[in-house]
């Protein structure tokens, strides 16, 4: 699954690319993986002391910066990631101009919002048109459902709302998913803040309120503080230092953690000497199918899978207690993982 940055020209989008990835931002290539920044993992490592700890990783690609006349093929970009995050300035800095004139915010996510909404709705003009060209055939049925389909999706977007916050059957969830749109796909907003701004969270929750309707994630982060931080020469100056900013957590971790929320997806742990290792799966998936995540042999000679809580574990300091207090327990193929679960699968081939 990809994460897809967009946003006018200047705002960031590059900064917090290199800061997710590691990697210097090139156009032509786009795409970088980013570690999933989960403290879960880093405490879980001390508990277990492994020879090594891994992370679960996302894949975040840089689009091209949405400019004042057509997007036609930026918007073409955007149709092959899962979510889209909208980078927005917040900053105030004399030397790096703004494509609209002034920093506002309110304004530049109405202008990419409006803008999504008429790309789909163009869309719609373009299949409705060609619908009523195969009335004619023996589906004529089907396409007239789809056409009538269509038409709510366009009067729904006409009202300035995203398809995502329109409530749709399975099946026409389904059919949108088949099809382009572009509001369909979660947002997340990211303010990129001064450092000024780090702790200040009244701008923020002011464009939560005012964009309720548009069911969208936020989350602030002051990208050129964040990159002065992940230069730091080690894990303790950074924390160090972020305590002293007043900040509980990096901006980073909070973003890719909320990427994966954005995404559907949820995070299972598996533990030992060798490895402690962070995996992610689809929300609602079985024990089964998180066993495939981690071989699809685990998955085809299932028997069952032994559960921890990551709550209990740490509470509770190691796997001894966790047995001692009853709260070790054996689950099979009809368990739904649960987000922060520590599994060991139980399988014969």
């Amino acid at each position: 699954m990809k994460l897809g940055l967009l946003g006018f020209p200047k705002v960031g989008k590059k900064t917090l690319f290199e800061l997710l990835t590691g990697k210097e931002a090139d156009l032509s290539k786009g795409t970088g993986i980013a570690c999933v920044r989960d403290e879960r993992l880093n405490q879980l490592a001390k508990i277990y002391k492994p020879r090594k700890a891994v992370h679960a990783t996302l894949e975040f690609l840089i689009i091209p910066d949405i400019g004042e006349q057509n997007n036609t093929k930026i918007f073409q970009v955007m149709q092959n990631v899962d979510v889209l995050c909208h980078i927005v300035r917040v900053f105030k800095d004399d030397t790096v101009f703004h494509i609209k004139g002034s920093i506002n915010p309110a304004r530049d996510i109405k202008t990419v919002n409006d803008e999504l909404i008429l790309n789909d709705l163009l869309f719609i003009e373009k299949r409705t048109g060609k619908l009523k060209k195969e009335l004619t055939r023996k589906s004529a049925q089907s396409k007239l459902n789809e056409e009538k389909l269509l038409l709510r999706f366009k009067q729904h977007l006409e009202e300035g709302k995203p398809l995502r916050t329109l409530a749709l059957s399975d099946e026409e969830k389904k059919l949108a998913k088949s099809y382009p749109f572009l509001t369909f796909k979660n947002m997340i907003v990211v303010l990129n803040v001064g450092e000024e701004d780090t702790t200040d969270n009244r701008l923020l929750e002011t464009l939560k309120k005012h964009f309720a309707d548009q069911n969208m994630e936020w989350i602030q982060i002051p990208a050129k503080l964040e990159k002065e931080i992940s230069a730091m020469e080690s894990e303790e100056e950074r924390q160090a230092f972020l305590k002293e900013m007043g900040i509980g957590a990096s901006a980073l971790e909070k973003l890719t953690i909320l990427s994966c929320k954005a995404l559907g997806l949820i995070t299972f742990f598996t533990v030992g000497k060798d490895e402690v290792r962070a995996w992610m799966i689809p929300k609602g998936s079985r024990a089964p199918e998180a066993a495939r995540a981690v071989h699809t042999d685990m998955e085809k000679g299932f028997i069952r899978a032994q559960v921890i809580k990551y709550d209990d574990l740490i509470k509770l300091g190691n796997e001894k207690n966790v047995r001692k207090s009853g709260k070790y327990m054996l689950k099979g193929k009809d368990y739904v993982v649960e987000d922060g679960d520590i599994l060991n699968f139980l399988f014969n081939v």
